[in-house]
């Protein structure tokens, strides 16, 4: 019975699940051997990793109720750093025992179920060996489930909460349990992970999710064996992997590789005993970090005695960065930065104190401690500026560089916000500015490391700004944006929104910088809840009565939340019914420009604005620059993660010329983030205004007054805002405001102010003194530019970091020494110096050393493994020049002498290294080439020719894949080579006599596999070396230049043209000169430029392809003005070649090539003639140079003997060849080298100027007696209209030659300029260059013009412009075989095309250049055939009311600057009245004139000019009528004839003006806009919304009409219900007692009100013009009255 029971007993048993959860039974003591192994580097074998190894035997024991004991018995590190897996470990004895107290003493832990609950140990025990102990506890962490074998969940451990798979196995056979885990670390509910120096950086989720930069998984295998007690663990085996790559995975990843061993050996009975200590709880399984924080992965250093270190570290810095920058000085102020992070601020205050009165070591430690990072940093520039111990530039450089660089921990944020509120800073605005804008940036950092930000930090600067908008305190309010900006608070959105116009009156009452600031300030707010912002953006841009500027705005941060395709589909259907073409150009190019990103993280915004772009009209990608515009532009490489962008925001109103304000922005993209670099911002309202307005109109009261009085009579008129004289700017880096100004009146006063101060004039008295004296001074400025660090740990309990360390050191030293003749009184003028002989002698030396490291692998205070990236950048580049110069004499002096030149003067160095150390043993740190020596085998120098390049390289590296596993066995003598290449490029410069050389070497994994990461590890080197040529000694350069009568004792070599021309290479033409010679002497022939050469010049050798070959070899240089006769005859030939045209078919071929240009066949242009025609141009190019020659010559004999047309550059340049036979030059300027064999090297230049015949002539002559080589240029003024030059080069000026004219004429009645140039001979590489040239140009920039083929000169080209008006030009030029037309191509700007025939009205210069700068900018508005033409272009017919004044243009802000007026009197002729500055000019026909009245008194014409006494204001006669000018006062020109007029207002007016013309804002679809702002589609309704009525019928203005709403007679059914309508539109009716005379049908709208309404009459309605419209309806206006006797 027994055996029955027994039997079923186990059966149950069996048949029940077992409980896996590992389990330590008391009393015994369980020993294991734990094994952990740390590796980082390349995959590959054979290639250097560096790491570390922990070994020991693992004591566990129980305590008590599930609390154990664990112990490291016999505890051992190891180091690695060599070639894997070659290379042993490295016992690491000093170190062990360092740390032997700490590894062997025991700690408690809880341990229920599988699960590690809290850790108990002794103070004692550090936080690194603490971690150690969490690597082993980490083994036993177990979520053993007794119902699945298979589960998923997430499973706390040392590295966080991440998702665990387990899979569960029993062997019955061996009696053992197979239990696998595997850890995602890519997925995890919370991750123990630590950035430093990101908290400005965007991370790429789609980068991410395609290609992770960081990865990693952890795979645990167990072998358990069932016991009584539960299970043991008798083996469990960890395999980590973390793959790092800055590309994506294909180019290659490094590795971090954890391996950990847990072997059963035995249990004993001696239990684990606990020392006698306290035992603390010190937290659970996960990882903590230590000081790992403050530890930078370069380098290890012991530190012992911290301020004795410091003194040591500054000292060497001070000492050897003065002549030049040690090539180890940026490691050199890491290793101050990181001693400087252990210490206290008591030690910072004593190391301050000793050096503070030493200038060097002051400006070294002003510039370590902001970048020590600590709270410490911060308390002690706060304490040091409030001691008055810093200067204000001190403080604010060191408080920049700290916000930015300072921890942002409770405490620092603390430390700021106590520094904003102190008195003292608060007294200088510079220092308060910036440590608001601080104060915002730790926030921001601060949030960016928390999931849930708390408020309470920014509520501080919520309530200042409530504040300062109650006390309306514009500026405060801008900063404190600006403050909410950089922190990127959501609960700031609120208090945002309320600075908006679209919330309240009191935020539309604020100016319009403080809205823009306030939409700018939601970008960073847009990072962080997108949703949020785009509500609110799309809400502001919806908006229409908002400003344009701010709907542009909202556009902007819009795109910066990467709407989804939905969101940017609604913005397109929004922009396809706008009706502002300033907020619809910027919106359509925005998402243009988007359609051109290639960087991943813009990939879902780019396919939605691609389809966006579609829906809108392509008429916007045509709108002109005046309109606002948005351009993106980035580069990004897919596979390297690699990519940089540039943005631009051109905002403007009112299509004027200075926009409102341009934003550029530059990013970066790097490893899947992308930051805001750098991004500045300009904001120019009012400032154009501001720099070309008459200050004195502002202070006339009296002209307001009158003219207010007049515009009271419009139908609630409402004025402009002004544009106040404001200029701004702001600069953000990494998305941070950290500076910005407002700059306006009182700030350039002060500036003024400033530098007109004696303090300013005696400060540049002084530094003269002190170069007189010899100065001599050093400048060294460290820089810690970039500290990006991540910090993970690894399944062993030991840190993996990844970081990018880049440290700069710039210096130079100066020596300067002046000397003055005759010397300098003691109290003397800055004008002396322009009396005296200056010589300056100067030696600089400066440098620059850039440190670069990236860093893979385990950082701790105590050891390192890792592999380190070092990129060295160290350049020096001295000079040592003197200067000369003497005013008075018209002397400058410069001089380059030889100064010691190091052995290369720009080096880089790239190296990869696996390095391994510990604190203890400092001197045994093993660094280990990633690539080993032993296959770093160079390539033979046979090997490398002239023909090598780069591909040489891959090649090798492909052949050595092919190399296998077998063939190496077979053939041990083959070596796998790395990519190795080396190359030294030199060039030599012997006229100055130095050589330059640059060195190329790579050592690089590519041989293993040739992909990006491998081709970078290794060793790289780039050297570039200047030096001497031996045998060529150069004592000095010298450029030295003389004007005035000096010039030619200067001269070093003696220049003598010949008469006689020759030309190299063309014994044809010798012999016939020489055959010739009788004719030479007489003159039928000159021997440069003959008669007959005339005839057959350029102006004829385009008339007719069949002239003999000879008249067109002897037709070979000139393009002159020929006689009056000749041109005649040519002219009729060349209006035959010019109707020559191009068919249809040759419209759409592509321009020719630049090679025909040169080319040019008489049979190639008989073929082109040939070609079917059709005239383009049936106008001549008419020069104004014939007709003034014509006109002087019948004037003034004696005048035309230098100007006429007898008097062409031929004639001139004939009668004197070279102008130095009769005069000195004008000024020569030599350029010699100076060498030790006294042979002459260099070039002299000489200019000679002929003022009689207005000729320049410049020749530079090379200086080496056995060259001849000249460049000979010769140009002549022969008029106001042309100008001739002939350039001559090569030997004695005669191998090649070209002509060069410029002249003004006509083609038609249009003005037009042409360029010419002609040639005999040109160098074969400047064809060659030309061709190439024209190669490059891209497609779409031929789009657009006509091309096509004509007959011209074989030698010459032609560029013509053609002004058909002040803003469109026709481009023609003409090729050997082709003609380009480019028509009506649009300006932005008005051309001054009165200046061109004279007419410009002011004669003071100053007032010449103001005039033709408000001309190039102007609106005009014009009136001809009863057709009114706006500021915009808008055509509409004007239906004038009799004997009623309009306005018809006038300044709409208060300021009312001018007012003009217009009416038609009863014989329906038209009246202007300009009211400007305090006169009244009345203009109006009388009979044939033109009547002018300045305040009631006639002007006589004769009598004109007409000059305001005060203002500059001008009245002239102009073609048939008159014109005012007033630029200076916002009008630009006001002209009227018998039949028209025009009024021009200036560039900075538009967008302010009112009346007839309209806005001059470029609005096309909101033209017609009334007085009281309302928008009407009826021209007749807004020309007499701007009628000026009468008061009554007996008024001296004749107009017996008034605007009044009318009222519907009959009742309309609106919306099923009777009502009665009331037009919200003025109509212009008779006053009561009048009767029409003549009507128009005029369309306005009405609104209705239930026909019970009490209202029976508009009057009765408070705002009808308010009202909305129901309905349209036409009515008839009045515009003619009659009135009766009873009128009143």
């Amino acid at each position: 019975m027994r055996v029955v029971v027994l039997a079923l007993t186990l059966a149950l048993v069996a048949g029940q699940h077992h409980n896996f959860a590992p389990d330590f039974a008391a009393g015994k003591t369980y020993v294991y051997k734990y094994e952990a192994l740390l590796l980082g580097g390349l995959p590959e074998e054979g290639l250097a990793r560096a790491g570390l190894k922990v070994s020991s035997k693992v004591l566990i024991s129980t305590t008590g109720q599930d609390i154990f004991l664990l112990k490291l018995d016999d505890p051992a590190l190891y180091e690695y750093s060599g070639i894997w897996p070659q290379d042993p470990l490295i016992p690491a004895t000093k170190l062990t025992s360092a740390l032997a107290a700490q590894l062997m003493t025991p700690i408690k832990f809880e341990y229920a179920n599988g699960i590690v609950g809290k850790m108990f140990a002794p103070q004692g025990i550090s936080t690194l060996v603490l971690n150690i102990y969490r690597g082993i506890l980490n083994v036993l962490q177990l979520n053993i489930k007794k119902t699945q074998n298979v589960y998923e969940l997430q499973e706390a451990g040392a590295q966080g909460v991440c998702k665990t798979l387990y899979a569960i196995t029993e062997d019955k056979k061996a009696e053992r349990i197979l239990l696998t885990k595997t850890r995602d670390l890519n997925h995890c509910q919370e991750k123990i992970i630590k950035d430093m120096g990101m908290a400005y950086t965007e991370k790429c989720a789609k980068c991410q999710q395609d290609s992770k930069n960081l990865r990693g998984a952890t795979a645990y295998n167990y072998i358990f064996k069932p016991v009584a007690s539960g299970i043991l663990i008798l083996e469990a085996a960890v395999n980590e992997l973390i793959q790092f790559s800055p590309f994506t995975e294909m180019n290659g990843a490094a590795q971090m590789e954890t391996k950990q061993s847990l072997v059963f050996l035995k249990i004993q009975r001696a239990p684990v005993v606990p020392i006698e200590a306290e035992y603390l709880h010190r937290g659970s399984l996960k990882y903590e970090f230590s000081t790992e924080l403050l530890q930078t992965p370069i380098q290890l250093i012991k530190i012992n005695n911290a301020q004795a270190q410091i003194v040591e570290i500054l000292n060497h810095l001070v000492i050897h960065n003065v002549q030049q920058v040690h090539q180890d000085a940026p490691l050199k102020f890491l290793e101050l930065i990181q001693v400087l992070r252990v210490v206290h601020l008591e030690d910072l205050e004593m190391l301050w104190t000793q050096h503070r009165n030493k200038p060097a070591h002051r400006q070294w430690i002003l510039d370590a401690i902001p970048a020590i990072g600590t709270p410490a940093a911060l308390r002690f520039i706060k304490e040091k500026f409030l001691t008055d111990e810093l200067t204000v530039a001190e403080a604010a450089q060191a408080l920049i560089v700290s916000v930015h660089m300072v921890t942002a921990s409770a405490e620092a944020i603390k430390l700021i916000e106590a520094l904003a509120i102190n008195s003292k800073i608060l007294e200088s605005p510079v220092l308060r500015e910036i440590v608001l804008l601080g104060y915002g940036t730790m926030i921001s950092k601060h949030c960016a490391e928390k999931v849930v930000c708390p408020a309470e930090l920014i509520k501080p600067i919520q309530e200042l700004l409530a504040e300062a908008v109650a006390k309306d305190e514009t500026e405060d309010i801008i900063l404190l944006l600006k403050v909410l900006g950089n922190a990127g608070h959501p609960t700031s959105l609120k208090p945002i929104t309320k600075i908006l116009p679209i919330h309240g009156t009191v935020a539309a009452s604020l100016p319009i910088t403080v809205h823009a600031d306030a939409i700018m300030a939601l970008r960073n707010i847009a990072k962080k809840e997108p949703r949020m912002i785009q509500e609110l953006a799309l809400q502001l841009y919806m908006d229409k009565a908002l400003h344009p500027e701010l709907r542009m705005l909202a556009c902007i941060v819009l795109f910066e939340t990467k709407p989804q395709m939905g969101l940017v589909t609604t913005l397109a259907n929004i922009v396809k019914t706008e009706e502002n073409l300033q907020v619809a150009s910027f919106t359509y190019s925005h998402m243009k420009s988007l359609t051109r990103s290639t960087a991943a993280i813009h990939a879902s915004v780019a396919a939605a604005c691609n389809v966006a772009v579609k829906i809108l009209s392509p008429r916007l990608d045509r709108l002109s620059l005046r309109f606002s515009k948005a351009i993106h532009m980035d580069i990004y490489n897919s596979p390297l993660m690699l990519g940089a962008a540039a943005s631009a925001f051109y905002i403007n109103d009112a299509a004027t010329i200075l926009p409102r304000s341009i934003v550029a922005k530059t990013s970066a993209y790097f490893a899947g983030a992308a930051a805001d670099v750098l991004e500045v911002g300009v904001r120019t309202e009012g400032l154009q205004e501001a720099l070309l307005k008459n200050p004195a109109v502002i202070d006339s009261v009296d002209r307001i007054t009158k003219m207010k009085r007049v515009i009271k009579a419009l139908s609630h008129w409402r004025s402009l805002p002004n544009s106040g004289p404001l200029a701004s700017i702001y600069i953000k880096v990494f998305g941070q405001d950290i500076a910005f100004a407002n700059i306006d009146k009182a700030l350039i006063d002060q500036a003024i102010a400033l530098t007109t101060a004696r303090s300013v004039q005696a400060f540049g008295r002084d530094a003269i003194k002190a170069l007189l004296s010899g100065a001599s001074f050093h400048f060294a400025k460290p820089l810690l530019a970039t500290e990006v660090r991540r910090i993970l740990p690894t399944a062993a309990g030991l840190p993996m970091e990844l970081s990018l360390y880049t440290s700069a050191v710039v210096a130079a030293a100066v020596q300067i020494k002046a000397t003055t003749t005759p010397a300098l009184p003691e109290n003397f003028h800055l004008a002396h110096l322009l009396k005296t002989d200056i010589q300056l002698e100067t030696e600089i030396r400066p440098s620059i050393a850039v440190n670069t490291f990236a860093v893979m692998g385990v950082n701790t205070a105590v050891l390192q493994g890792a592999l380190l990236s070092t990129a060295k950048l160290n350049s020096i580049l001295p000079a040592k020049i003197s200067a000369r110069l003497d005013i008075h004499e018209g002397n400058f002096k410069i001089e380059a002498l030889p100064v010691p030149v190091p052995e290369h003067i720009a080096a880089v160095h790239v190296e990869t290294l696996a390095v391994a150390r510990n604190i203890e043993d400092l001197a045994a740190a093993k660094i280990t080439p990633i690539i080993p020596a032993k296959v770093l085998q160079p390539i033979s120098r046979e090997i490398l020719t002239s023909k090598i390049t780069s591909s040489v390289a891959a090649s090798l590296s492909r052949s050595s894949e092919t190399i296998v596993q077998d063939v190496a066995a077979a053939k041990p003598a083959i070596r796998i080579k790395a990519a190795h290449f080396e190359k030294k490029y030199c060039a030599k410069t012997v006229d100055i006599g130095l050589k330059g050389c640059l060195k190329i070497a790579t050592e690089n994994a590519a041989f293993l596999r040739d992909i990006a990461l491998y081709k970078l590890a290794g060793r790289h080197s780039v050297a570039l070396s200047l030096k001497p040529i031996e045998g060529e000694a150069i004592e000095r350069l010298e450029l030295e230049i003389q004007v005035g009568p000096k010039a030619a004792e200067k001269l070093i070599k003696q220049i003598n043209l010949s008469e006689e021309e020759f030309v190299e290479g063309r014994p044809v033409l010798m012999n016939l000169k020489r055959i010739l010679a009788a004719s030479l002497k007489n003159g039928t022939l000159s021997s440069s430029y003959s008669s007959s050469r005339s005839r057959s010049s350029l102006h004829s050798r385009s008339v007719s392809a069949s002239s003999s070959s000879s008249s067109r070899s002897s037709s070979k240089v000139t393009d002159a003005a020929a006689p009056a006769n000749r041109l005649h005859s040519s002219s009729s030939r060349s209006r035959l070649s010019s109707s020559k045209s191009l068919s249809r078919s040759s419209q759409a071929s592509s321009a020719s090539s630049l090679a025909s240009l040169f080319s040019a066949s008489s049979s190639s242009s008989r073929s082109s003639a040939r070609l079917s025609k059709r005239v383009i141009y049936h106008h001549k190019f008419q020069k104004n140079h014939k007709k003034q020659a014509l006109t002087s010559q019948a004037t003034s004999v004696a005048h035309s003997r230098s100007r006429s047309s007898a008097s062409s550059f031929e004639a001139i340049y004939r009668e004197n060849k070279f102008l130095g036979n009769e005069a000195a030059p004008t000024f020569a300027i030599i350029f010699r080298i100076v060498r030790a064999d006294n042979n002459m090297q260099g070039y002299q230049l000489a200019a000679y100027l002929d003022r009689p015949t207005a000729r320049l002539q410049i020749i530079v002559a090379v200086l080496a007696a056995d060259n001849n080589w000249k460049f000979c240029a010769d140009g002549v003024l022969l008029s106001k209209h042309k100008v001739t030059a002939k350039f001559a080069w090569g030997a004695e000026c005669k191998q090649y030659d070209t002509i060069i004219t410029a002249e003004t004429g006509l083609v038609g009645p249009n003005p037009a300029a042409r360029l010419r140039v002609a040639w005999n001979e040109l160098p074969s590489a400047l064809k060659r260059y030309a061709k190439r040239v024209y190669d490059y140009i891209p497609a779409f920039m031929l789009a657009g013009l006509i091309q096509g083929k004509d007959k011209n000169s074989a030698q010459q080209l032609s560029f013509t412009v053609v002004a058909t008006s002040d803003r469109t030009l026709d481009l023609i030029w003409k090729t050997p075989e082709h003609i380009v037309y480019k028509l009506a191509l649009y300006l932005p700007i008005a051309l001054p095309l009165d200046e061109v025939t004279g007419l410009t009205p002011f004669d003071d210069l100053a007032d010449k250049v103001h005039y033709l700068f408000a001309k190039a900018g102007t609106a005009e508005c014009s009136f001809a055939r009863d057709m009114l033409t706006t500021f915009n272009n808008r055509k509409y017919k004007n239906e004038m009311p009799l004997s009623c004044y309009q306005v018809l243009a006038q300044d709409c802000t208060d300021e009312l600057k001018f007012m003009v007026l217009l009416k038609k009197d009863h014989i329906e002729q038209n009246h202007i009245n300009v009211k400007i500055a305090d006169i009244d000019i009345d203009l109006y026909p009388k009979n044939t004139d033109v009547i002018v009245k300045v305040n009631g008194m006639e002007i006589p014409i004769g009598n004109l000019p007409y000059q305001h006494p005060t203002a500059k204001i001008q009245i002239r006669a102009k073609d048939e009528g008159i014109s005012v000018y007033a630029p200076s006062h916002g009008l630009h020109e006001v002209y009227f004839d018998k039949n028209s007029w025009k009024v021009k207002v200036v560039d900075w007016m538009k967008g302010q003006t009112c009346g007839l013309c309209g806005k001059a804002d470029g609005e096309v679809r909101q033209e017609y806009r009334t007085p009281s702002g309302r928008l009407t589609k009826s021209s007749v309704s807004y020309t007499h919304s701007w009628v000026l009525p009468a008061e009554s019928c007996r008024d001296t203005t004749e107009c017996h009409m008034k605007l009044e709403s009318m009222q519907l007679e009959n009742q309309v059914n609106i919306h099923g219900e009777e009502s009665k309508c009331f037009s919200v539109e003025p109509v212009l009716r008779c006053l009561p007692g009048c009767f029409p005379v003549k009507t128009t049908p005029v369309t306005v709208g009405f609104h209705c009100l239930p026909a019970d309404s009490a209202i029976n009459h508009p009057e009765g309605l408070h705002s009808i013009y308010d009202s909305s419209v129901d309905m349209k309806e036409t009515v008839e206006a009045h515009l003619a009255c009659s009135c009766t006797a009873h009128c009143v």
